[in-house]
């Protein structure tokens, strides 16, 4: 297991390498970031499915966050500003928010600047609940 939190996050979508450049240049998240393409994902304990759905927050103990909780780490990782966020998206009804604009925007991240064919989701995994 790692020693440090790992982001793990989609390589291959453009939006998603964008927000995450974007996040450790100006947000500063104390972690090791890696697309899940290159990630030892069992080692992690992490699926392929999984990764391939939501950016995920894996903790040196193993622990998964994963979609609007991951970010709240992220944001709770970084410290000063960043933390009260991060720990505002971990509460309801923020969090129930938080949780519903993730998933509108990573169903839909093909749409988003800098987004490609390669960032849209199986139609499998955009259904459901």
């Amino acid at each position: 297991m790692p020693t440090q939190p790992v982001l793990v996050f989609d390589g291959d979508c453009g939006f998603c390498t964008t927000s995450v450049r974007f996040a450790e240049q100006r947000i500063r998240p104390r972690c090791e970031v890696v697309p899940w393409q290159f990630a030892d994902l069992q080692t992690l304990g992490v699926t392929q499915e999984r990764a391939e759905h939501e950016v995920l927050w894996v903790t040196p103990a193993g622990t998964v966050h994963g979609g609007a909780q991951a970010v709240a780490k992220v944001l709770l990782s970084a410290g000063r500003g960043w933390s009260l966020v991060g720990a505002l998206l971990m509460l309801p009804p923020a969090r129930w928010a938080a949780h519903g604009v993730y998933r509108l925007v990573a169903n839909n991240r093909h749409r988003m600047p800098g987004g490609t064919a390669a960032c849209a989701l199986p139609n499998h995994r955009t259904q459901g609940p």
